[in-house]
């Protein structure tokens, strides 16, 4: 069902691209210079895309997203009726945002087909909403020119974020097989944030334009492009704390008590399983620290685990190393959520958050699946865990495993080779 969803998401984009496209061409554009100055206003926003560590982001070009919904939003310029319609402002739209990706393109660091497909569709709807109303008339018989229309603007733009969140959510649940119920909850969370000031920069400058013309796109932008500067230092600061907790981790692969790359497929694996079970991108983030840390405490082994697999250690041994890592994760600086994850990894797994359950159970899977003293391979690991959920393993995160592992890596599992 997930497929489907997605090809008829980017069918119904092409559709309605081609054919705002062709209307276009054939009729003319209406109000060239309010066409040209929006049109120049997303390509540029585009051109500021920043987002290097994934393509296909939230909210990759905000300012271009601003830009595109103030036109779908836009009734006047500078007191002026504007008849631009719902299918110029999707050609618009579109030829803008491919002229803003070509350079990323070139680059190989172009958007992803589903966020076009969002774009194209989101924007759509909001010109469906308002252009018709507003050129037929009606909207300013029923809510005239005041703050009825701003207010009638702030809910359009609710609407509009909730179409981009159920489009978003449904692509991506295609793409990763993650249950779209917690990937929807993830996209809506994700509105408020920069999201809330791409809607509302998107009602100022319509509503700036009707009143004072072209001249307020400008103006309206900077601090659009300020809020864009400070979410990118948020996530460069973001990045640069996953990469100290990263190399933390790997003192146990320098110190000889892990085998090399372990840490890091417990943690790509444990963010696998988290996503097929519903986690949020916050518990995901906690999880994966906690799985990039969860055998910090062996460095404090006078004698190494042999392969450095935990999973076979004594109840009281694995207690041990489990407190000191959780002590160390403390000194670390890095949340209490963490700490207590990796903390708690000998404890039955009733007594476990969520997070500890996966922690332990990948784990024991890395462990088995590579020491030498477990040979037989992924089935045969799995069916020693699937032998331990009466105490050790919750049996939904080991068949969450096993179906991530069916799928032959998706869900963003991504394999790290020893040494």
């Amino acid at each position: 069902m997930r497929a489907p969803a997605a090809w008829t998401v980017r069918g119904a984009a092409g559709v309605l691209t081609g054919s705002a496209l062709g209307h276009t061409l054939w009729n003319g554009v209406a109000e060239p210079g309010a066409a040209l100055a929006f049109a120049t206003l997303i390509t540029v926003g585009e051109l500021a895309r920043r987002d290097r560590r994934e393509p296909l982001g939230r909210h990759p070009a905000p300012l271009g997203s601003a830009g595109a919904l103030a036109y779908a939003l836009l009734g006047q310029s500078a007191g002026q009726p504007t008849h631009h319609g719902v299918l110029q402002t999707v050609a618009v739209v579109v030829a803008a945002v491919l002229a803003g990706i070509v350079p990323h393109i070139a680059r190989g660091r172009g958007p992803a087909l589903d966020h076009l497909s969002r774009r194209v569709l989101t924007v759509a709807f909001a010109a469906a909403c308002f252009q018709p109303l507003y050129n037929s008339g009606r909207l300013e018989q029923r809510v005239g020119q005041g703050p009825y229309l701003v207010g009638f603007l702030l809910f359009l733009l609710g609407l509009t974020a909730l179409c981009d969140a159920v489009l978003a959510a449904a692509l991506t649940g295609a793409r990763t097989g993650r249950p779209y119920g917690p990937v929807l909850r993830d996209e809506l969370r994700a509105q408020l944030g920069i999201g809330s000031a791409i809607c509302a920069t998107g009602v100022v400058m319509a509503l700036g334009t009707a009143v004072a013309g072209l001249w307020a796109l400008p103006v309206f932008s900077v601090p659009l492009l300020l809020t864009q500067l400070s979410f990118h230092r948020i996530t460069a600061i973001r990045t640069t704390y996953r990469q100290t907790i990263t190399s933390l981790a790997r003192a146990t692969e320098i110190a000889g008590c892990t085998r090399p790359g372990h840490s890091r497929r417990v943690a790509a694996l444990s963010c696998a399983v988290g996503r097929e079970l519903g986690l949020s991108e916050r518990e995901l983030t906690v999880l994966e620290y906690a799985a990039l840390m969860h055998d910090i405490g062996q460095l404090s082994l006078v004698d190494p685990v042999p392969d450095g697999a935990t999973a076979g250690l004594p109840d009281g041994e694995a207690r041990r190393i489990a407190e000191l890592g959780g002590e160390v994760a403390r000194q670390t600086g890095v949340p209490a959520e963490v700490a207590e994850v990796v903390e708690r990894q000998a404890d039955p797994y009733r007594e476990q958050p969520t997070a500890a359950r996966i922690v332990r159970t990948v784990n024991a899977y890395d462990d088995l699946v590579g020491g030498s003293r477990h040979p037989g391979g992924s089935l045969a690991a799995l069916e020693r865990l699937r032998l331990g959920t009466g105490h050790e393993y919750q049996p939904e995160v080991v068949e969450c495993l096993a179906r991530v592992l069916a799928r032959g890596g998706r869900g963003r599992v991504v394999p790290v080779p020893p040494g």
